[in-house]
């Protein structure tokens, strides 16, 4: 029985530690070259830090000044790193609904969570922003 429960434990550590994101949002600055920002105010921006596939995401500039709710931690009171890609955190708002961020193929029909070519036929996929589905 005690095997079995240090097996697990793990586990809820994370189920845990991903319950306890803290949620910021405002004006996305996009980080073309550089780091992304999040404004939360006229004179308030907080830097933005992720994965890999996040920072691309942040980098997109078809999201530039949309507002971005993101979910993750702040690891100081100017940066906050945003939870992974594979965890879907990061969601435009418009008109009161939060949609999810996505990049769609229409020649291959294959869904992405980060901008780039597609993996099958290497054209660019288009960013699709939809209601927020479970997966």
């Amino acid at each position: 029985m005690r095997f079995c429960a240090l097996i697990l434990l793990p586990a809820a550590l994370a189920v845990a530690e991903e319950r306890a994101l803290e949620s910021v949002r405002g004006r996305l600055l996009p980080g073309v070259g550089g780091p992304a920002f999040l404004e939360l105010s006229s004179d308030k921006k907080i830097e933005l830090a992720g994965d890999k596939e996040t920072m691309k995401v942040l980098a997109d500039a078809r999201l530039k000044g949309v507002e971005l709710e993101a979910h993750g931690r702040f690891a100081s009171p100017a940066r906050f790193e945003v939870g992974h890609i594979h965890a879907r955190n990061l969601f435009v708002v418009k008109d009161g609904k939060k949609l999810m961020i996505s990049y769609w193929c229409d020649v291959c029909s294959i869904r992405t969570y980060s901008p780039g070519k597609c993996m099958c036929c290497q054209e660019e996929t288009a960013l699709e922003l939809r209601e927020n589905i479970e997966p």
